[in-house]
C-alpha cells in the first residue's frame, strides 16, 4: 500500500485572505488564529483576513501566516477524515508546520519560532544589500558554476539557495553577485533567469547572525521526537530525533532547501500520495514537474476536502489506518 504525506509551503505562498474560510469553521481550526494573534501579540489574523498585502508580505508577518494556516487546513483534514501522514515536509519556514504536525513541538512554539525567525532574517542584511533570484530550465551544474563564478568575480556571496525541481533553482547572496550571475547566465543562453523581490537573501551565508539567534531560541524550546519522520530540508533525508531536528533548523538559516533531493526521498520511500496543506499550491506544481504521476491533493479552504472524500484510493488508506490503530 502506498503512502501520504502532508507538505507545508513556504514564503511567497501568502495572500491577503489566507485561512479566512477556514477560521470561520469554529471549534479547534478557529483556535489556531486566535493562538496566532496571542503568541504575536497583534492582530495577525486582521492582517491575514484583510492586509494590506504589503504587510502581509514583511518576512516577520508571512512566517507565522503561513504556519499557523498550514496548521489549520491540517487540523480540519485529520478531524474531518481522520487521515494521517506516513511522513511530513515543509519548505523553509514550512518545516516548522511540519514539525509541529509531526508532534515536535507545540503549535504556539511553531509560531513564535517563526516570528522570531522572519525578524532575525529580515535585520541579518541591511535592506538593498542583498537579493535572490530564479535560474529556470539550467542545468543544476551550470547554475553552481555561474555562482562560483560571480562570487569570484565579485567577492561576494552568491550560492544556490533552493533546489526545487531540475528547471528552478533559487540563488542568494549579495546584489552584485547575484546580478553578475544573472549577467552570466543569460550571456551563456538562459532564457528566463530573473531577480525576485524578496525582504532578504534567505538560505546563504548572509543569514549567519540569524541562524545564531535561532540556535538561542531553539536551544530554550521543548522539542519531541517526532511520531512520523520528517524530511529535512538541509539532507533530503528522513529525521525524527529531537536532537537533530533542533541542529538541523540552525542548520537551516543558511543552507540550501534540497526540496527535489526531498521529493525524492519520499517517492523511494514509497509515498504516492501528497497532500499540499495551508495557502497556494505551490508545491503541488513543483511536485508534478518531479512526479507527473502522483497523486496530490491540496487543502486551501474547506470545501478543498470535498475532493479528498472522492478520492476511493485515498479513503480505502483512511479506513485501513483505523482498523490498524
Amino acid at each position: 500500500m502506498g503512502k501520504i504525506a502532508f507538505l507545508f509551503p513556504g514564503q511567497g505562498a501568502q495572500d491577503v485572505g489566507m485561512g479566512h474560510e477556514l477560521a470561520q469553521l469554529g471549534g479547534s481550526v478557529a483556535d489556531l488564529f486566535k493562538l496566532a494573534d496571542q503568541v504575536v501579540d497583534f492582530p495577525l489574523t486582521r492582517l491575514m483576513f484583510e492586509g494590506p498585502k504589503e504587510k502581509l508580505t514583511w518576512t516577520e508577518n508571512a512566517q507565522p501566516a503561513l504556519v499557523t494556516t498550514g496548521l489549520a487546513a491540517m487540523t480540519h483534514l485529520t478531524e474531518t477524515t481522520g487521515l494521517q501522514p506516513d511522513y511530513v515536509a515543509g519548505h523553509s519556514l514550512g518545516e516548522y508546520a511540519a514539525i509541529a504536525a509531526a508532534g515536535g513541538f507545540s503549535a504556539a512554539d511553531a509560531i513564535r519560532l517563526v516570528r522570531l525567525r522572519g525578524q532575525s532574517m529580515r535585520e541579518a542584511v541591511p535592506p538593498g544589500k542583498g537579493s535572490m533570484a530564479a535560474m529556470m530550465n539550467m542545468e543544476i551544474a551550470a547554475v553552481e558554476e555561474v555562482c562560483r563564478e560571480a562570487a569570484s568575480e565579485t567577492g561576494k556571496v552568491c550560492v544556490p539557495a533552493n533546489y526545487n525541481t531540475s528547471a528552478q533553482i533559487v540563488i542568494s547572496g549579495h546584489k552584485e553577485a547575484v546580478d553578475r550571475a544573472l549577467e552570466l547566465a543569460k550571456a551563456r543562453g538562459a532564457r528566463r533567469c530573473v531577480a525576485l523581490v524578496v525582504a532578504a537573501p534567505f538560505h546563504c551565508p548572509l543569514m549567519e547572525p540569524a541562524a545564531r539567534v535561532m540556535e538561542r531560541a531553539l536551544a530554550e524550546t521543548e522539542i519531541h521526537d517526532l511520531r512520523v519522520p520528517l524530511i529535512a530540508n538541509v539532507t533530503g533525508k528522513e529525521v525524527q530525533r529531537a536532537a537533530e531536528i533542533r541542529e538541523l533548523l540552525v542548520e537551516q538559516v543558511t543552507a540550501p532547501v534540497r526540496w527535489m533531493d526531498s521529493m525524492e526521498r519520499l517517492l523511494e520511500l514509497g509515498v504516492d500520495t501528497f497532500i499540499e496543506l495551508g495557502t497556494g499550491r505551490v508545491l503541488s506544481g513543483m511536485l508534478k514537474r518531479i512526479a507527473s504521476d502522483a497523486r496530490i491533493h491540496g487543502v486551501n479552504v474547506p470545501g478543498d476536502i470535498e475532493s479528498i472524500q472522492k478520492d476511493d484510493v485515498l479513503m480505502g488508506r483512511m479506513s485501513a489506518q483505523r482498523a490498524t490503530a
